[in-house]
């Protein structure tokens, strides 16, 4: 499914202003100023508008989303009481069931102007029903979306006894990147050794690898730097994420010193998770309470490739969420405290630019060459995007506009005066 489309007058967010975009086949061939009209039959204005590629969602969970409620609510909302929930809930699970909710999330998605999204999967069920309903959802719903799928033993790779065999039968199943969890194994010692095993596994197979990486407010849950070590003894620099990293929001500063350039000279994203860092962490603090988020304008600064996830929408862990990866950037920016021009741009890029990166997307971006799929935003540039959440205005896949949203628009009577209000900077 493609289609030829000329977009007129575009901003793009490096800054460049008045850009043609054409479309051929579903492919970007053309992007510069005054393209004639007749270059294509489908013509979208975007009167100087926002045009991005669409927006990837890095690190979420497809198998627990909309959830919410199901065998009850996290009333502490913890972590730990949200794994224990996931627990009660899984033997309840039918592949319709999590089929249905997944699909229904990434309509969602699509209308978010969501492009890509990398979803972890529960493997320490020994049935696989969610591998069996996202490998089904992945292929029905490619035309849209496209949806990458971890191999996550959520119980422990060490500490659940079969989790081995279900990543062999996951493996072929079809999955494409290898999970780990390595601070919920019983001991540190146990968490190193499991990112040794899933890594040997993972550059044998010649997969990516992305772990849930030190979520934890324990200074001392370090495995992010075996998970380095590693990526540089197989030689896998730019195919390994070390997701959440949490911890080294407690970390001292001169341990982190000497780990974050160890992650940049791996060539190791860090994916962190804003809306559900800042909710799950510091829960055992009074005050002052940690923000619990990873430290991202330093790993930016050292040339570290960062990236920001939703995580969860609607499940055990989270209670609200619509998928919004504006306001993912948003939080991300705000608990960061990234206020500075090129800071914000760059919480825009960690949910576009930087999280195709971060999964290895091919073909991703606006230059000839790429492919067609990009999202047209009622803001002028990415800050005013992020400040606005702004309505994606149309999304476009493969040349052909599959989504659409009227601009945000409030209409005031003042007296006798009327008047639109656009929550725009200019007009």
């Amino acid at each position: 499914m493609t289609g030829d489309l000329l977009i007129r007058n575009a901003a793009l967010p490096d800054g460049r202003r008045g850009v043609d975009i054409l479309i051929r086949g579903g492919v970007i061939e053309t992007v510069g100023p005054g393209l004639p009209e007749a270059a294509a039959p489908a013509v979208i204005d975007a009167a100087g508008d926002l045009v991005a590629p669409p927006f990837v969602d890095s690190h979420l969970h497809l198998d627990s989303t909309l959830s919410l409620g199901l065998p009850r609510l996290n009333r502490s909302g913890t972590l730990l009481e949200g794994i224990a929930l996931w627990g009660e809930l899984k033997p309840d699970l039918t592949v319709e069931a999590i089929h249905a909710r997944a699909k229904r999330l990434c309509t969602w998605s699509i209308a978010q102007g969501i492009g890509a999204i990398r979803s972890h999967v529960d493997i320490c069920d020994d049935r696989l029903l969610a591998v069996e309903a996202l490998t089904a959802l992945r292929a029905e719903m490619a035309p849209w979306i496209t949806i990458q799928l971890v191999a996550f033993p959520q119980d422990g790779w060490l500490r659940y006894p079969r989790s081995a065999e279900n990543l062999r039968r996951a493996m072929a199943m079809g999955i494409d990147v290898i999970g780990g969890i390595p601070h919920f194994e019983r001991t540190m010692a146990d968490g190193a050794e499991s990112v040794r095993q899933l890594m040997a596994i993972a550059a044998e197979a010649g997969m990516m690898v992305d772990m849930h990486c030190d979520e934890s407010d324990d200074p001392l849950s370090r495995h992010i730097e075996t998970l380095a070590a590693e990526t540089v003894r197989h030689g896998m620099q730019g195919r390994v994420a070390g997701s959440h990293l949490t911890s080294m929001h407690s970390m001292d500063n001169y341990y982190a010193s000497k780990l974050i350039p160890l992650i940049a000279e791996a060539g190791v994203s860090a994916i962190a998770n804003p809306l559900i860092n800042i909710t799950l962490q510091g829960r055992h603090d009074t005050y002052p309470k940690r923000r619990g988020m990873t430290r991202v304008p330093e790993l930016m600064a050292a040339g570290v490739n960062v990236a920001f996830g939703h995580d969860c929408v609607m499940d055990p862990w989270y209670p609200l969420g619509t998928h919004d990866m504006l306001e993912v950037a948003s939080m991300g920016l705000h608990v960061a405290q990234m206020t500075g021009v090129d800071a914000m741009r760059s919480c825009f890029d960690a949910v576009t630019v930087n999280a195709a990166r971060a999964v290895g997307l091919e073909g991703y971006g606006i230059a000839p060459g790429c492919r067609g799929d990009l999202v047209l935003l009622d803001a002028g540039d990415p800050i005013e995007a992020i400040r606005t959440r702004a309505a994606r205005r149309a999304v476009i896949r493969g040349g052909i506009a599959i989504a659409e949203s009227p601009a945000r628009v409030s209409r005031l009577r003042l007296g006798d005066e009327a008047m639109e209000v656009r929550f725009r900077a200019a007009g």
